[in-house]
């Protein structure tokens, strides 16, 4: 970083540290100067979290059943532009991913090996175990640690957009610490946030996820869409306490698992997309007065030794919960995983404000319509992370206006703190919380 230049002063800021945001980072070239903050620490995001995988097309054969597999999760409420986007995409996604050393499952010929999960007509899920969210999220967080160009903030929380007439000029924080608050300042902004898990009884997110680019947007006035599109998890691990439900990946039923009721018997087709399949259990549920439904993991295909190499931390959690997984049924209920809604973007992540993006699960671009279809998230965040920062690198109107405005001259960014320095003090004391 330029050593004349004040700490609250970039060219980009990328609100939240999970994969969008460190991707989106990463792909801004080295000579704009870029602050990463986030809410809690560096590795507390839900991209550090999921365990299922990471989808691919498998081929142009792939393409169109691909593509219906992601419509009809949706309810073929997907923008099918946005969709097509993303499986043209996921080849070149999946070999950046491995050139940053992400160390995805492999046959013995040393080809990809592939899962599959609900809602998918083939095994088309690349993944490392049960934690390809953790594998991919160290490798992104480690590239970027490695940049000089890219600042890290963590126990960072952003409590505003500071908002100009050319559009977001950069967001207020507040440092979790010393309760310390003071603005950012940046030619473009990027809200990678995450979603809205904290807000519910029972969710697989992480409890920090409070929809906070949401708040700040429908603050603004910044367009949000399908703010009730919440997805349920039909498998998390069942527990009688509040907090975070531990996921059992839709893998391990894509391997076989079977979902059974109080008698033992399979009752549902276990790889129906998510909302049909949560709304067989809770009919299931209902039918025999039970707070959850039972999932047998010893029915998985290569039994003991797929479960010890595809999923050994689910193997650990249910162990340590007091389940032998080769034995014991465990208990499972539905929990609220995903947010399909978000600040609207397009294809390449622009919001309805100027300078302002948003990316990943805060954003709703269209690409998962009503439902996601299991392991798109990691590729769609990743992708349109990576469009984004394209976006911004060429220099649009959503970053400079008319030519009037450079945001790597540090003299405009100075000029454009001085002129909003009264309107964030008049937020700041007018009651942000």
């Amino acid at each position: 970083m330029e050593k004349d230049v004040p700490d609250n002063l970039f060219d980009v800021l990328v609100v939240g540290a999970g994969a969008a945001g460190l991707n989106c980072a990463l792909h801004l070239p080295e000579t704009l100067r870029v602050l990463v903050v986030c809410k809690g620490g560096l590795k507390e995001s839900d991209s550090f979290l999921a365990q299922g995988g990471i989808c691919m097309l498998r081929g142009e054969d792939d393409f169109e059943d691909y593509f219906n597999d992601t419509m009809r999760a949706g309810h073929w409420e997907n923008d099918p532009a946005t969709v097509r986007c993303m499986i043209e995409n996921s080849q070149e996604t999946i070999r950046e991913l491995a050139a940053r050393g992400v160390r995805f499952a492999r046959e013995k010929t040393g080809e990809l090996r592939f899962t599959r999960e609900g809602g998918h007509g083939k095994p088309r899920i690349a993944f490392h175990a049960d934690c390809t969210g953790k594998e991919i999220s160290s490798r992104l967080l480690a590239a970027a640690k490695g940049r000089g160009n890219i600042a890290l903030r963590p126990e960072t929380t952003m409590l505003d957009l500071i908002c100009g007439q050319d559009g977001c000029l950069g967001a207020v924080m507040r440092e979790n610490g010393t309760g310390k608050i003071y603005p950012v300042y940046a030619g473009a902004t990027v809200l990678a946030t995450g979603g809205v898990g904290g807000l519910f009884r029972n969710s697989t997110n992480m409890r920090l996820l409070t929809g906070d680019g949401l708040a700040v947007c429908y603050r603004r006035g910044v367009a949000v869409d399908h703010a009730d599109y919440v997805q349920i998890h039909p498998t998390t691990l069942y527990g009688g306490g509040r907090g975070r439900r531990f996921l059992i990946s839709e893998s391990v039923r894509g391997e076989g698992a079977r979902l059974l009721n109080a008698k033992g018997e399979r009752f549902v087709d276990e790889l129906l997309p998510r909302d049909l399949l949560t709304a067989a259990i809770r009919t299931q549920m209902e039918k025999e007065g039970s707070k959850f439904v039972r999932l047998d993991l010893s029915s998985v295909r290569g039994g003991k030794k797929t479960l010890l190499e595809h999923f050994p931390s689910i193997v650990r959690r249910c162990a340590k919960e007091g389940y032998d997984v080769m034995r014991d049924p465990v208990p499972v209920v539905p929990a609220q995983h995903y947010f399909m809604g978000g600040i609207r973007s397009d294809l390449w992540g622009r919001t309805t404000m100027p300078r302002l993006y948003a990316v990943g699960e805060t954003c709703c671009n269209g690409v998962h319509g009503k439902n996601r279809l299991a392991s798109n998230s990691l590729l769609e965040a990743l992708i349109f992370a990576k469009r984004a920062a394209e976006d911004i690198a060429a220099g649009t109107v959503s970053v400079r206006t008319d030519g009037d405005y450079d945001p790597s001259n540090y003299a405009d960014l100075r000029k454009l703190k001085e002129q909003s320095k009264e309107k964030v003090r008049r937020e700041v004391h007018g009651g942000i919380q």
